[in-house]
């Protein structure tokens, strides 16, 4: 199979001088996660939900002289992205996307924009619909935050992870999960075009087997149970691949979290997938 063969086509772009405003107005009323960047006919780059969700922390310097959402693509996009032809082979296209961590490449032929292949494109290709593996042979370990860590801790996680965050009670059960969508796409401006804040109360034993405490924090801005989504959508470690694939696009999402009965086993994602296809 080849780039021409699972790309999508037309493809919705902006301009450098739009803002992110109306990029991430575009990703959420189409339901997608990129956008080429283009100008007099040329791509020039690429912007992606990654690069709206990052932005978000409290500590970026931008935050200091303006919102994000009044920012110019231009400033926030990537520039010169990596490109494919149409006779590109999709095994080369799964490497290349995970080689460089990226999870879409513009397709050109003869210098014009041609459509695009995506990750989810893959997803859907035959090819993975013909994998056998369980599920248990190709998760990965989980990475949990409780609910009141702040939106800081949080963006850190998951950058420094690479991967979607579950969310857990203090029992161990499952609150929720938070992906990069969440973090993109999470209406956090006030009237004032500021960080909301909050007043938490973090329960925590003063030492091991201790008696349990209350630690107030104030003024944290938006915590984990403000963004994450639920109910989480589940499977089994036995399940096979195809199964969770049919899952993820029936229920349009790219990770699914793993329970034995109660117990967390890990998480599937669409990379772990994708990391198959380049085999």
């Amino acid at each position: 199979m080849r780039a021409a063969d699972v790309m999508s086509s037309p493809v919705f772009v902006v301009r450098p001088a739009e803002n992110a405003a109306y990029a991430r107005r575009l990703m959420l009323k189409h339901r997608i996660s990129r956008l080429p960047v283009i100008e007099e006919g040329h791509l020039v780059g690429i912007i992606t939900k990654k690069d709206l969700a990052y932005r978000l922390r409290q500590s970026e310097p931008i935050w200091r002289r303006r919102p994000i959402d009044r920012i110019p693509i231009s400033i926030l996009m990537a520039p010169d992205p990596i490109t494919v032809a149409p006779n590109t082979s999709v095994r080369e296209i799964a490497a290349i996307m995970l080689d460089r961590d990226i999870s879409g490449l513009p397709v050109m032929e003869d210098g014009t924009l041609a459509g695009i292949v995506t990750k989810l494109d893959l997803m859907r290709s035959a090819y993975v619909g013909s994998l056998t593996k369980d599920v248990a042979a190709i998760m990965e370990e989980p990475a949990t935050v409780d609910r009141y860590h702040s939106l800081d801790h949080i963006i850190n996680t998951i950058r420094e992870k690479n991967n979607k965050l579950i969310v857990v009670n203090d029992n161990g059960s499952i609150a929720g999960i938070i992906t990069e969508s969440n973090l993109a796409f999470y209406e956090y401006m006030d009237e004032r075009m500021s960080l909301p804040e909050r007043d938490i109360t973090h329960l925590r034993k003063e030492e091991a087997g201790g008696r349990k405490s209350y630690r107030h924090v104030v003024e944290v801005s938006a915590v984990a149970e403000d963004l994450m989504s639920r109910p989480v959508i589940t499977i089994a470690p036995d399940a096979t691949v195809a199964e969770a694939v049919g899952l993820m696009l029936e229920e349009r999402i790219n990770s699914l979290v793993v329970v034995d009965g109660e117990e967390l086993k890990g998480i599937l994602k669409r990379d772990d997938i994708i990391k198959e296809v380049a085999k």
